[in-house]
């Protein structure tokens, strides 16, 4: 065969092809090296910060001692950031499968950096001096300069959290692997955890100053809440205590215990649309101003019951037993007048129920009641408090809706809207459908110490194409009360059945209100009884009644047809004495399965 011979300009190309290939496939494993290694360094880093992040919260008590550990975190996340956004990293983001793997890395980066530039930094650098225990009191006196130099660098990083929270939530997880699509979303949690506090921080540090009276004496109010009789918001009210504060020092004023105040013949205030679910008895005692699932209204009234017994308030704070042991953890052990010592460990069970087994007349109760808030308040206004226990015992608090507050003054309570401590009732977002569940005692006794409300929530309807999607909610009470308890119990638990109920037996009257505009598909109780309810705005309110004998268990399910773009449903329960049952249960709608249920 005759050898074959190109001319030189088709050789020439030739090469300049094969080396162009060449190059290209080079250039592609040095850039598929250049990736790897800087996401490797860029990992590393960013562990290095995680790493470092204990050292932060061990320093707690004094912020500028922490300098240290947020300054080598500040150049761990710095250099994370500065890997992942090179040109030829951006450029790989277009990559089929491995681009958005690598795009979710850099912004997950950039937002982490981000939070500790622009929000730990900028905080930690105007405590520096002081720690967490400025923010204590002192000899009954909180130094209110302190919250007011933290206002302005507070409210800018909450700005900061807030955005970073979001970049991360807008990350999209449907083209990514399941590792990576996992660790982005245990970042996007500790972000909404870093943006709720850092919000908290900065509505604080503008809100406590006047209202611990840096700009003029305050006086508020102090309710506490009784959880062994269930209100809607956790129980009823058994005293209330004028507190005044006037440049930061604190002082209790005289006890008010609720069964002294004047019982009306009609609720002291317009009661609006929950006087159709509850009647005028939430405006008519004391003991049910919490049966309604607004706060605001709660403390309105609150303010009225008081200015009737010629207590004027600027502000309603209210508590429970459970939420004080929280704080014991902070302040250790108290001993009262009566010789009782309470601990973070016994007070919610002694204040709840022991109290009542252990004295038997009204007035020992109250003089028990009267001194344990006295000596927490005392124990708390001396400054021999563990900061970081504080700390965590008021967030705790009001997470678990334990711990609320309300201020008669517009520019302090606008502060307060859109958090927890506000007490509004739940409200549904673009994704997120909200149940209230909430629980009145119908015995007029303390026998709801022995019932344990389950509560859970399930989808179905959740694959692909499926319709309708429904939402389950069960809920589940169990009298946990001994067999004999009409006679081994005393009538002050029991009710002795002076309010038409069996001693022994525990009368639940529940309400349960739907996410707005969802419609019931089915409901039953297993007594076989049926629903009332009403409307409160457009949310729909079913109303039952459940009697338990000692050892009985009842069950109501309610099914609700759901809203075609609502992916997650959460139920807001009434706080129990139970610390390990959470008041917020949640469920979400996945489309390649049937539904996840977190009881």
């Amino acid at each position: 065969m005759p050898e074959t011979f190109l001319p030189p300009a088709a050789r020439t190309a030739g090469r300049i092809v094969v080396w162009v290939l060449g190059l290209a496939l080079l250039f592609l494993l040095f850039a598929f090296g250049w990736i790897a290694v800087r996401g490797y360094l860029a990992y590393d880093h960013l562990s290095s910060a995680q790493k470092q992040a204990p050292a932060i919260a061990s320093d707690i008590g004094d912020l500028s001692a922490a300098g240290e550990a947020i300054d080598e975190i500040a150049r761990h996340t710095a250099a994370a950031r500065e890997l992942t956004s090179d040109p030829l990293w951006q450029g790989a983001e277009g990559v089929a499968w491995l681009g958005p793997q690598l795009a979710a890395f850099a912004d997950a980066a950039a937002a982490v950096d981000d939070v500790v530039t622009g929000t730990v930094k900028p905080i930690a650098s105007v405590a520096d001096g002081f720690g967490v225990e400025a923010f204590i009191p002192v000899d009954g006196r909180i130094d209110t300069s302190v919250f007011a130099a933290l206002a302005e660098p507070a409210t800018d990083a909450a700005e900061v959290a807030a955005s970073s929270r979001n970049s991360v939530a807008a990350i999209d997880r449907t083209p990514l692997v399941t590792p990576v699509a996992s660790a982005i979303d245990q970042l996007g949690d500790l972000m909404a955890q870093v943006a709720s506090g850092t919000d908290t921080l900065a509505r604080a540090s503008r809100l406590l100053p006047s209202m611990l009276g840096s700009d003029g004496a305050r006086n508020h109010l102090l309710l506490v809440q009784n959880n062994a009789e269930w209100r809607t918001l956790g129980g009823i009210v058994g005293s209330m205590t004028p507190v005044r504060a006037d440049d930061g020092r604190l002082s209790l004023g005289d006890q008010i215990q609720a069964r002294s105040t004047t019982k009306y013949p009609d609720s002291i205030l317009d009661l609006g649309e929950y006087g159709s679910i509850y009647q005028a008895k939430p405006g008519r005692f004391l003991q049910n101003i919490t049966q309604v699932p607004d706060f605001r209204l709660t403390a309105e009234l609150a303010r009225e019951f008081a200015a009737r017994e010629d207590v004027a308030v600027d502000g309603v704070i209210s508590i429970d037993p459970v939420a004080l042991s929280y704080l014991l953890k902070a302040t250790g052990p108290v001993r009262l007048p009566t010789g009782d010592e309470l601990t973070s460990a016994n007070a919610a069970g002694f204040l709840l129920n022991g109290v009542y087994l252990t004295y038997d007349d009204a007035n020992a109760q109250d003089a028990v009641f009267s001194g344990a808030a006295a000596a927490v308040f005392a124990a708390l206004t001396a400054g021999d408090v563990d900061p970081g226990a504080l700390i965590t015992a008021l967030g705790r608090a009001g997470t678990e809706h334990r711990l609320y507050l309300w201020s008669a003054r517009e520019q302090d309570q606008v502060i307060l809207d859109g958090t927890t401590l506000a007490g509004a009732p739940p409200a549904d977002s673009s994704d997120t459908a909200r149940f209230g569940v909430y629980f009145n005692d119908g015995t007029g006794s303390k026998m709801d110490w022995y019932v344990t409300p389950d509560v859970e929530l399930a989808w179905t309807g959740c694959a692909a194409g499926s319709t309708p999607r429904t939402i389950s909610l069960t809920v589940t009470l169990t009298s946990t009360a001994p067999a004999d308890a009409a006679s081994a119990l005393p009538p002050y638990i029991t009710g002795g059945g002076a309010y038409g109920v069996p001693a022994g037996t525990a009368r639940t009257v529940g309400e349960v209100y739907l996410p707005e505009g969802f419609e019931v598909a089915s409901s039953a109780i297993t007594t076989g009884r049926g629903f009332s309810g009403g409307m409160v705005g457009d949310r729909q309110v079913l109303s039952y009644s459940i009697d338990l004998k000692p050892g009985d268990s009842q069950t109501v399910t309610i099914d609700v047809i759901a809203d075609t773009d609502i992916q997650n449903a959460e139920a807001w329960v009434t706080p129990t004495a139970d610390a390990d049952r959470s008041p917020i249960v949640r469920a979400t709608c996945a489309s390649n399965d049937t539904g996840v249920t977190l009881g």
